[in-house]
C-alpha cells in the first residue's frame, strides 16, 4: 500500500526528482515557455504556481525561500520584479499545460508548459462577462450591426469594378484633351 505516498517518482530518486524539478522551474522562468513530458509537467505546475505566489507576497522571506528553490539568482529576480506584476489580479492558475503530441523517439506524449500571459487573462475575464450579460444571438446581431456603423462612419465603400475604373479613366483623358484644345 502506498498511504501518504503523494507525488510521481518519475522513474528518478528524490535528490536527481528535486533537482530536475528545480532546474524545469528556472527554465520556465526564464523562457516562459518549456516543452517536457506529459507526467512532468503536471508535477512542475504546483512547484511553480507556489513560487509565483512566493513572488506575489514579495517580502524577504518569501524571496529567500525562492532564491533556495530557484537555480539561477538572475531568474528569481526577474520572477520578483517583472513576472509578479502580471499575476496580481489572478488568484492562482498562472501556468497553462498545453498537449503537444507524441515524442518521436519513444512514443512518450509531449507537453508544452507556459506562463499564462496577463493580456489573455484580461481578454478571457472580458469575454466572459460580456457572455453572461448579452444571449449569443444579440451578440451577433450587434456584431453584424456594428460591422455597418463602421463603414459608413469610416467612409469607405465598395471598390468600383474594373469597367468603371475603366470608364473613370477615359472620362478622365477625354477632359484632358478638352482642355488643352481650349488652350
Amino acid at each position: 500500500m502506498r498511504h501518504r505516498k503523494a507525488g510521481k517518482h518519475l522513474g528518478r530518486d528524490s535528490s536527481h526528482r528535486k533537482a530536475m524539478f528545480r532546474n524545469m522551474v528556472t527554465s520556465l522562468f526564464k523562457y516562459e515557455q518549456i516543452e517536457t513530458t506529459d507526467a512532468k509537467a503536471k508535477q512542475l505546475r504546483p512547484i511553480a504556481e507556489r513560487m509565483i505566489t512566493l513572488a506575489k507576497r514579495g517580502d524577504l522571506h518569501a524571496r529567500r525561500q525562492a532564491l533556495a528553490y530557484i537555480m539561477d539568482k538572475q531568474v528569481t529576480h526577474r520572477l520578483f520584479e517583472e513576472l509578479k506584476d502580471r499575476f496580481m489580479d489572478r488568484q492562482g492558475g498562472y501556468v497553462r499545460i498545453i498537449k503537444k503530441g507524441s515524442r518521436k523517439g519513444d512514443n512518450a506524449p509531449i507537453s508544452i508548459v507556459q506562463l499564462v500571459s496577463a493580456e489573455e487573462a484580461k481578454k478571457k475575464k472580458k469575454a466572459k462577462a460580456e457572455a453572461k450579460l448579452q444571449p449569443k444571438e444579440d451578440v451577433k446581431a450587434e456584431e453584424k450591426a456594428g460591422e455597418t456603423q463602421e463603414k459608413a462612419v469610416s467612409g469607405v465603400t465598395e471598390q468600383p469594378s474594373v469597367e468603371q475604373q475603366a470608364e473613370g479613366e477615359d472620362s478622365s483623358t477625354q477632359e484632358e484633351v478638352e482642355e488643352e484644345k481650349n488652350k
